[in-house]
């Protein structure tokens, strides 16, 4: 049952564990780094907001989790496979609005994990403590405009696209990014969810 009311905004704030069929969330540190490092190709870090790591090694990995992890309003999770216990990705509370009721979510996947049911399931388990833990009435993603296959993945979730924001944020390379918004509103979290939890359950 959804909450009338948000919940504590230090609650917002906490990274629980969270599991599902195929993964767990727990909270990112810097003991992810050797598996993100080991499975990550260019591909996964070229379009990321905040850069990558500088470096293909552990420790750079290491630096940029840490990095990630002292921004403000933003929790990371670590996702991992249930079976393995490797971490095959990060998904976040990229922003945290807490007196609004409304957080953004963030996603990256390692190369092996794409086209599976871990971006379904992982956005599951996070969508729903919004919604069903945390009181939200908002979740909100935004996706560069040049990143396709996540525009795909927004419309397959059955976010709303609201629109673009124009070169809205400079990227470490340089390049001032466009960003297309999407959101998923309180009353339309039960169709979303059940999407979602259909698609876990076909997908491997």
């Amino acid at each position: 049952m959804t909450p009338d009311a948000p919940a504590a905004e230090t609650e917002w704030f906490q990274t629980p564990t969270l599991r599902g069929r195929h993964v767990f969330l727990e909270g990112l540190d810097e003991s992810h780094a050797a598996d993100m490092c080991a499975g990550a190709d260019d591909e996964t870090v070229r379009l990321l907001a905040r850069g990558g790591p500088s470096e293909a090694t552990p420790e750079a990995w290491a630096d940029y989790i840490g990095r990630l992890n002292a921004l403000p309003n933003r929790i990371n999770f670590a996702v991992c496979l249930r079976e393995s216990g490797v971490c095959v990705g990060r998904i976040s509370y990229s922003e945290i609005r807490w007196a609004d009721r409304w957080a953004e979510i963030g996603t990256m996947l390692l190369p092996a994990a794409q086209g599976t049911a871990v971006n379904p399931e992982a956005k599951l388990l996070l969508m729903a403590r919004a919604f069903e833990v945390l009181g939200a009435g908002r979740v909100q993603f935004k996706v560069d405009s040049r990143n396709a296959r996540s525009i795909r993945a927004m419309q397959k979730l059955g976010a709303v696209q609201e629109g673009t924001l124009r070169q809205y944020q400079v990227v470490p390379d340089g390049f001032a990014r466009d960003s297309v918004v999407f959101s998923v509103l309180r009353g339309e979290w039960p169709a979303v969810k059940a999407g979602l939890e259909n698609r876990v359950a076909t997908l491997i």
